[in-house]
């Protein structure tokens, strides 16, 4: 059934199709037993998938990757969608468009993305706003930023902003410095800078009363030695977990046209394409870290047996976002099912 109406919403931009969709998802979700279609539909009918993890319970290992849900505007109907929980953002303190469209695209090839959206948002307060009136109990993550136009040196600022804005709202934060799509914002990776974001967040986060999970998400085109820093330092400055990983640069192996890729443009690389060096990151910092580093595995995760993969390199939770885009939305129910069968 979704491979036909995949074909009809492939001939639609990106963008606007997917907003469309998500709009006729509130609808749905608003019509009398339209919540109860979708849980029949979607929802996992499944046991034992609970994972526990930073005090929290995920009703499943599947999460929904910041980026498709920026301004946390489809908490509730994504919650029906089967997800153990959903990453809103990544959000910005101020509103800012992004990068000019088109700046989403399709390669159907490699069953794969390309995307310089540019952290377009409605800034934090308005996501903070949503937040509050959310119905659904599902487990929400914060992933935030900075603007664009705020200069490395004064990041911090940025980030601290968010977290206070978001503090209230969300159950755990993800720091995102990985985006290849904001100039410089990878510049904040480096061991000295990333050091001093983290340290300052986690001072705040430890004059809460009840301190949450601050994660780390990291670009999967981090070296070795870079990739020993990361740990270094999270385990340095007692982060929570790592978030591995975030969109390529790479257009490596990829069976969609030269000149396509280069008619497409800058952009950041998900899918198929990024899922055997995701998982390689993530083996590697569970090895690295002797297994003490919880990892949340997000890249190229279609089916169980990926999902599996991720889990098995280390991997405590895992995020879909291109996977979700093109099996649709029994995705979760799917890989949840799958891994029933294995547990």
């Amino acid at each position: 059934m979704y491979g036909f109406i995949k074909k009809i919403l492939f001939r639609f931009p990106p963008e606007s199709i997917h907003h469309s969709v998500m709009r006729g998802l509130k609808v749905v979700n608003a019509l009398p037993f339209g919540r109860n279609v979708l849980d029949a539909f979607c929802q996992p009918k499944t046991n034992g998938l609970e994972r526990k993890l930073w005090g929290l319970t995920f009703s499943n290992p599947v999460g929904l990757a910041a980026g498709f849900d920026k301004d946390a505007r489809y908490i509730d109907e994504l919650a029906h969608l089967g997800f153990g929980f959903v990453e809103i953002g990544t959000v910005t303190p101020l509103p800012q468009p992004g990068n000019d469209q088109p700046r989403l695209f399709r390669l159907p090839e490699d069953q794969a993305l390309i995307n310089r959206m540019g952290f377009n948002n409605e800034g934090v307060r308005a996501a903070a706003k949503r937040l509050q009136k959310r119905r659904s109990n599902i487990i929400v993550g914060g992933n935030i930023g900075k603007n664009k136009l705020t200069p490395n040196e004064d990041a911090v600022s940025d980030y601290e902003k968010c977290f206070h804005a978001l503090f209230d709202g969300v159950d755990y934060f993800v720091v995102n410095v990985s985006s290849p799509n904001t100039p410089g914002l990878r510049a904040l990776q480096e061991k000295e800078p990333l050091k001093q974001l983290l340290h300052h967040l986690q001072t705040l986060n430890s004059q809460k009363s009840k301190p949450k999970p601050i994660l780390l998400k990291i670009a999967p085109d981090l070296t070795n030695e870079q990739l020993d820093d990361i740990i270094e330092i999270v385990q340095d400055t007692g982060l929570a977990g790592i978030v591995a990983t975030n969109t390529t640069i790479s257009r490596e192996g990829l069976s969609t046209p030269a000149a396509e890729l280069e008619k497409i443009g800058m952009g950041g690389l998900s899918g198929l394409p990024v899922k055997s060096r995701a998982t390689e990151v993530i083996r590697y910092i569970h090895k690295g870290s002797g297994g003490n580093i919880p990892i949340i595995a997000v890249g190229g995760i279609f089916t169980t047996a990926d999902a599996q993969e991720k889990l098995d390199a280390g991997a405590s939770l895992v995020q879909v976002y291109t996977g979700f885009i093109y099996e649709g939305p029994t995705i979760v129910k799917k890989i949840c099912q799958g891994l029933s069968l294995q547990s």
